[in-house]
């Protein structure tokens, strides 16, 4: 009895002992499944300090000469010599882009590489840039910049002028300039993730706010794009957020400008191409319209281009959701890209055939 109890104590302990080694053995393994992540040469370590251990990172250079084996590719903003790397890469299964927009990068990624785009990285720098262009326009702050630059003290008559009758030197210095925002309707014209970001910062200030996707849901009421004409004579400020694809270029042009209000602001943060440069040059210069521009067609925006000199218009050089914080919140995702990658599990933001 004695022995048979000390032999099923020994296969005991043989058992845990293997049980043991075969969860070591399968870590072990597991461990050595490395994926080649490619970024850029010039990439601080700092943004890689969360990236898993299974992956081994790959510096790209910007100007490669052979090839390189890569895995999961981290494209992280709209480098001009893109394509030409992607060239040189051997064994691309997933490109990461950092940027919300990818239609530079789809016209030359073939269709078996897995494209995933930026969405979400950009809503808080994306959001903040559109509200801060919004309350910049309506409280007059580029003209007084000018003014400041020019070392005057000098107002600027408005739609509502003639409150106060006053002659002499004063003229100009105490009539009604900026606007409020408060009770302004604000049209979001492709309402993704940055879109709703953008009408959590705006209801603070009591606004309306209406919204357009490509298509209709009821949770928040989004209206489809078809309703477009039908909603840009409400709006006072009309945010342009969409993706470039060949259906939103050109989407608003002469005859959408020629809907909105006299006066109406115009806010595009999404790409140049959407607004129809030539019909927004003419109604600045006719004082039909006011634009805040993070992004122009062309880009970058040519010395002597008509934009540069339309009344009532603000440009920033496509930097609207360019920021420190940005730029670590794109890698943290990068690092969960991955990580998901290695686990087998669904990536997000995967693009599809649509364009987003």
């Amino acid at each position: 009895m004695g022995k048979g109890g000390g032999e099923r104590e020994s296969e005991c302990i043989r058992m845990l002992f293997e049980g043991c080694s075969f969860l070591f053995a399968r870590d072990f393994v597991h461990t050595q499944e490395m994926v080649r992540v490619g970024v850029d040469e010039k990439l601080a370590e700092e943004l890689l300090v969360g990236f898993p251990r299974e992956a081994e990172i790959v510096r790209i250079p910007r100007q490669p000469t052979g090839t390189v084996d890569v895995d999961f590719w981290v494209l992280p903003f709209a480098r001009k010599e893109a394509q030409e790397a992607f060239g040189h890469l051997r064994g691309v299964k997933v490109i990461q882009s950092m940027m919300a927009g990818v239609d530079w990068i789809i016209p030359w990624v073939p269709k078996d590489v897995v494209l995933c785009d930026g969405r979400g990285i950009h809503d808080i720098s994306a959001s903040e840039w559109v509200l801060t262009a919004i309350l910049a326009m309506m409280k007059r702050l580029p003209h007084y910049r000018d003014m400041q630059l020019q070392q005057q003290w000098k107002g600027q008559s408005s739609v509502t002028n003639g409150f106060l009758d006053v002659g002499g030197p004063q003229v100009g210095q105490y009539q009604v300039l900026g606007e409020d925002l408060a009770g302004k309707t604000v049209l979001i014209v492709g309402y993704g993730s940055i879109g709703a970001a953008i009408e959590a910062r705006l209801v603070p200030f009591g606004v309306k706010v209406l919204r357009i996707a490509r298509t209709a849901r009821e949770e928040p009421k989004v209206a489809s794009i078809s309703e477009l004409h039908r909603l840009l004579p409400e709006a006072d400020v009309v945010v342009a957020i969409v993706p470039l694809t060949e259906e939103t270029r050109g989407l608003i042009g002469a005859a959408e400008i020629g809907l909105m209000k006299p006066g109406a602001l115009l806010v595009n943060a999404a790409r140049g191409p959407v607004v129809d440069t030539d019909a927004l040059v003419e109604a600045l210069q006719q004082g039909r319209l006011r634009a805040a521009l993070d992004v122009t067609d062309p880009e970058p925006l040519p010395a002597g281009h008509p934009l540069w000199s339309a009344p009532n218009c603000m440009i920033t050089p496509h930097i609207g959701g360019s920021t420190p914080e940005f730029i670590h919140r794109a890698f943290r995702f990068g690092a969960e890209q991955v990580q998901r990658f290695l686990d087998g599990k669904p990536l997000e933001n995967v693009v599809s055939s649509a364009g987003y």
